[in-house]
């Protein structure tokens, strides 16, 4: 039996540049990412992407100013847990990024972005993102280097993906 953990994963970006966090401890250390974790017991998606930002680096952003741009699950050889990742991408944001003890927020140009210290799939799902299309990805990881097997895929909209995905649960799963 699988366990599904939801977390979220946040991007700010502008025209030229998108921010990245390095993450200094924990699960991802020394590799950049967007902002995020995992989902609080009675606390929302929106919530908890809201919140990350806030203790990542420093950065308040509102529900209405990030857009649910993707879905991300992650599966790692011998563990029964199931990482189901809600993608975020924002442009407004209240603050100035700010490094804390989690992450050391930085700005990059899409050309520039540090692909060799990330996670293998974000080369596989970045493009969809970066081009402002609508994605799910399923990746399967051998070790934490090496992805075994992958499918990604462009969606419509993601109120109508989850509202299928739904449909295709059975009642006892969605206890």
């Amino acid at each position: 039996m699988v366990l599904k953990k939801i977390y979220t994963l946040v991007f700010l970006r502008n025209e030229k540049k998108i921010l990245l966090g390095l993450k200094k401890r924990g699960f991802g250390i020394n590799k950049w990412n967007g902002f995020g974790g995992k989902v609080e017991q009675n606390e929302s998606v929106i919530e908890a992407a809201i919140r990350e930002m806030k203790e990542e680096c420093c950065v308040t952003v509102k529900k209405d100013d990030l857009k649910s741009v993707g879905q991300l699950e992650f599966t790692f050889e011998g563990d029964p847990v199931m990482m189901d990742v809600r993608v975020f991408s924002g442009v407004v944001y209240y603050g100035t990024p700010t490094e804390t003890e989690e992450m050391a927020p930085k700005w990059f140009t899409y050309d520039s972005i540090p692909f060799d210290d990330m996670w293998p799939d974000d080369r596989l799902w970045f493009p969809y993102m970066l081009n402002n299309k609508l994605f799910y990805g399923k990746f399967h990881y051998k070790d934490l280097d090496t992805i075994s097997n992958y499918d990604i895929r462009e969606l419509k909209s993601m109120d109508s993906f989850y509202a299928s995905r739904e449909q295709n649960i059975s009642p006892k799963e969605k206890n």
